[in-house]
């Protein structure tokens, strides 16, 4: 984490002022805990003393970054000292999604918050999309993301004293985004899906949101590299800049604590302005 961004959350002398309240302790997923978001999400959590299982896909060594921003942020913050569990799975194979969340369950004896992070994308004219590439964007960013939400909800609906879910959408989820119909249409039903999951089971004390990130800087953005195309972006956000993974983690963390809790089925935008009709900043009218 940058550090103006660090002093920013846990004050200049490197310890927190005050932990979220109803974090530590927890036992929370994160899927796509390997990089961007889901790293930052990972180790925000860390922080706040909790138990944390990473989902990576294939190869273990892909957690290395993650594990060593989590020793990092760790040495400095008061609090850390939670377990780590690597969890094995591909999100878009419902064998590898049940056997993770059994793993997680048994492992940690529990399991409190799921983080639905994982996503990709694919960028093609809609109408020279194949059918293979639109079926993997879905199979992972919603399909995926359905099937973890039902595992964990089978899980607090056992244990009886509910749960929380919070899914990574988009503000490609009401912003069209020609060129990625797949990823477009995945975030606008994972929108749906956070609504509808929210209302069947909030009787039961399972609250279920979604953050909606802007431009981030993170690894599948490779535009963020680029000066020149990374200013273009930033002229079209009223704040003038690209968002971090780092306050995506500590909004994440927000609606998954304590002091969220009676907020159910919403999706928070992160965006800096982005859906805010950005080409309104300087006043028109039509009539002049």
């Amino acid at each position: 984490m940058p550090r103006d961004l660090f002093v920013r959350y846990y004050g200049a002398n490197d310890s927190r002022k005050q932990q979220m309240k109803g974090i530590q302790g927890k036992n929370i997923l994160v899927t796509g805990a390997t990089s961007g978001i889901g790293q930052a999400i990972a180790a925000y959590f860390a922080t706040e003393g909790a138990n944390v299982a990473l989902n990576y896909r294939n190869d273990p060594n892909k957690l290395d970054d993650t594990r060593k921003l989590i020793s990092q942020m760790c040495s400095q913050v008061k609090g850390c000292g939670g377990k780590e569990l690597p969890v094995e799975g591909d999100v878009s194979e419902e064998g590898d999604i049940i056997r993770m969340c059994n793993e997680v369950i048994e492992k940690l004896g529990s399991l409190d918050i799921l983080i639905n992070n994982a996503g990709i994308q694919t960028s093609a004219a809609s109408h020279e999309l194949k059918t293979s590439d639109f079926d993997k964007v879905m199979n992972v960013n919603l399909r995926g993301a359905y099937l973890c939400a039902r595992e964990a909800i089978k899980h607090f609906m056992e244990r009886g004293n509910g749960g929380i879910i919070i899914n990574v959408s988009s503000v490609h989820e009401i912003i069209p985004r020609p060129q990625y119909v797949s990823y477009s249409m995945s975030k606008g039903g994972m929108e749906n899906m956070t609504k509808t999951l929210a209302l069947e089971y909030a009787p039961h004390n399972i609250r279920v949101n979604a953050i909606a990130p802007g431009a981030t800087a993170t690894p599948i953005n490779s535009w963020t590299d680029d000066a020149q195309k990374r200013q273009e972006v930033e002229s079209h956000i009223p704040m003038g800049r690209v968002g971090t993974s780092e306050e995506m983690a500590a909004i994440t963390a927000f609606l998954a604590s304590d002091d969220a809790a009676y907020i159910t089925g919403q999706t928070l935008f992160v965006d800096g302005g982005l859906t805010l009709y950005p080409d309104f900043l300087n006043p028109w009218s039509a009539g002049e």
